[in-house]
């Protein structure tokens, strides 16, 4: 996906016109019409390649570029002939010192360390210098603490420095390894092509993995692997739609779009929820002194910077919340004595409506500005799972949902909300991310079970549950689940390993679904109305039995029209919960989720 650049013909054309024609769908345009496209064909949108500078010119604040390590003494490890000469050539040409340009810029005021390869020289191949400036770049950014967006384009190694350009790779990926030890984030973006010892190494790093649409994207060329396979490449193979589909990278992201969502990454991750503790805690301890149902007496200490809002909206939330307790919980008694006269099998059904309100429902009525994150680094990207960042009321926050389908269409595409390993593996990626980063993890539960295909269970769908129950259990960052419909069996609870479950009013959570245990038990799949009975699966039968710790009420069965009603019901308790267990030290919030399972 490039486009073609050809010289200017003087006889047809205007002295300030250039044309080019587009590689791939043959296009004629100006300089100046793809300019204006953001460097994109305006008939196909196939991308130029963008010299380092100019895309540094289109992510950064103006004025905000300071270059690190422009000049590097040149390194000739083999003594190859000519290279050197090769070397000033390209320096000359380009402007450039080596294949990647480094420094620090501001994108919407925040202060970010920037690395962007330059295809023009030498095809941005891996040598001595860009290992070089790269790993510099890392450490500097670890001790100044700033986080690093790095943008891959690489042909592969760099042949005229054999083995050394080699070692890059590790050189490389060790130290965007201690920057990442040192807490802080780093963003790799793959533009076309990122190729070879690239993708191996520093490219596939990264917290987040964003690639440009189209951009190659692989390890071996393709006409190697088409030679060693002797057959013809999947349509799309490595491409970066390709990778996206087999769980290798989080998103594909138009370049007009890239500042608005680096800058979004970015303000997730300048200050983590880790000092929600400090800052929330006097909220909560001045909050027990005062009037339990006015509130008005309540003066907490002002959370500075990203956390200031949330304080105030919990302290607000608060206020609305305990002035009306009395008679919110007399409300939620008489709701619930009705409650108790609905059968358990009306409940399953209410769980499985058709209409009834989904985790993307949840999570758009929430957590507004909510970015998806997609794939297990794995295999692939299961869909049954959705997962991402967000902020709730200035908090950054780690999202998990089991999402249903609205129609046959989104439920075949979601495989009916039933996930896969890799869909497993995905939410754990992201919950090891959150802990990382000391965001909370909430996680919305609505699955009839994990799914129970040939293929699942070639990819190991038990090993992939199990591991998320070992790990959950061990985060050290507070995590929610919510049962908002149907949770049934291990794979519910694949992602409820939590500090608090929490189920809706109307919502199920079993051992496995009523016809399952009436087939297994009754030997009668028939008698699932009767098996629901026993099964104690409603809300009021597990806050009984201490398996979960809150019911959500829901006024009228929540459906995808209402959300709105219940979402300003959950705002004051999901605040409190974070609130809470924020307070607590690492190790207390794993040794508190250990004990609650061990009573069990």
């Amino acid at each position: 996906m490039r486009i073609d650049f050809f010289k200017r013909n003087t006889a047809e054309a205007e002295p300030e016109v250039v044309m080019r024609k587009c590689k791939k769908c043959g296009a004629v345009h100006s300089v100046q019409d793809v300019r204006a496209n953001d460097f994109a064909c305006p008939s196909c949108g196939a991308y130029v390649r963008i010299h380092a500078k100019r895309r540094i010119k289109l992510l950064a604040d103006p004025g905000s570029f300071e270059e690190w390590n422009q000049e590097l003494p040149v390194v000739n490890p083999l003594d190859f002939p000519e290279y050197e000469q090769k070397l000033w050539e390209v320096k000359e040409s380009t402007g450039l010192n080596e294949a990647v340009v480094t420094g620090k810029i501001t994108i919407d005021g925040i202060p970010t360390a920037i690395g962007v390869c330059d295809a023009r020289f030498l095809m941005s191949s891996m040598g001595h210098n860009l290992g070089e400036k790269i790993a510099r770049m890392a450490e500097r950014a670890a001790e100044e603490k700033l986080p690093v967006i790095l943008y891959a384009c690489s042909g592969g190694a760099r042949m005229q420095e054999g083995i050394i350009s080699l070692m890059q790779m590790v050189k490389t990926s060790e130290a965007l390894g201690r920057l990442q030890e040192s807490g802080q984030l780093f963003i790799s973006v793959l533009t076309d092509p990122t190729m070879g010892g690239v993708t191996a190494s520093f490219a596939m790093l990264g917290d987040i993995i964003l690639a440009e649409p189209g951009a190659l994207i692989g390890f071996t060329g393709q006409r190697v692997i088409q030679q060693t396979i002797g057959g013809k490449l999947p349509e799309g193979f490595q491409r970066a739609e390709f990778l996206l589909k087999h769980g290798f990278t989080d998103a594909i992201v138009p370049r007009r779009d890239q500042r608005a969502v680096l800058a979004h990454i970015l303000r997730l991750h300048v200050k983590g929820a880790a000092e929600l503790a400090s800052e929330t805690a006097p909220v909560f301890e001045e909050a027990e002194r005062v009037d339990e149902f006015t509130r008005e007496e309540v003066a907490p200490k002002k959370a500075p910077g990203i956390l200031d809002a949330a304080a105030n909206a919990l302290q607000n939330l608060q206020r609305l919340a305990f002035g009306q307790k009395a008679e919110k919980e007399e409300e939620r008694e008489s709701r619930f004595s009705e409650g108790a006269f609905r059968s358990a099998w009306e409940t399953v059904k209410l769980s499985r409506a058709k209409d009834r309100a989904h985790a993307k429902d949840y999570i758009d009525a929430l957590f507004p500005d909510f970015m998806e994150l997609h794939g297990d680094r794995c295999f692939g990207d299961d869909e049954a799972v959705i997962g991402g960042i967000a902020s709730f009321h200035g908090i950054p926050v780690t999202v998990i949902g089991i999402q249903k389908g609205r129609d046959f269409l989104e439920n075949k595409r979601r495989n009916f909300a039933m996930p896969n390993p890799e869909g497993y593996r995905k939410a754990l990626r992201l919950m090891k991310q959150a802990e990382h980063f000391k965001r909370p993890v909430i996680c919305f539960v609505d699955t009839p079970g994990a799914y129970c295909g040939v293929g699942a269970e070639e990819r190991g769908q038990g090993q992939a549950i199990a591991e998320n129950l070992q790990k959950m259990a061990a985060l050290r960052t507070p995590i929610l689940a919510i049962v908002i419909g149907e949770g049934s069996s291990g794979g519910a609870l694949g992602v409820a390993t939590a500090n608090e479950v929490w189920m809706m009013e109307n919502a199920v959570y079993s051992i496995l679904s009523p016809e399952g245990f009436a087939a297994i038990l009754y030997r009668d799949a028939k008698q699932a109305e009767l098996a629901a009975e026993n099964m104690r699966l409603t809300s009021r039968d597990l806050l009984e039995l201490g398996v979960i710790e809150k019911i959500i009420p829901e006024p009228e069965p929540v459906t995808f029209e209402n959300i709105q009603t219940v979402a300003r019901e959950l705002e004051p308790e999901l605040l409190e919960f974070i609130g809470k267990y924020s307070a607590m030290s690492r190790d207390e919030l794993a040794n508190q989720r250990y004990e609650r399972f061990r009573k069990f």
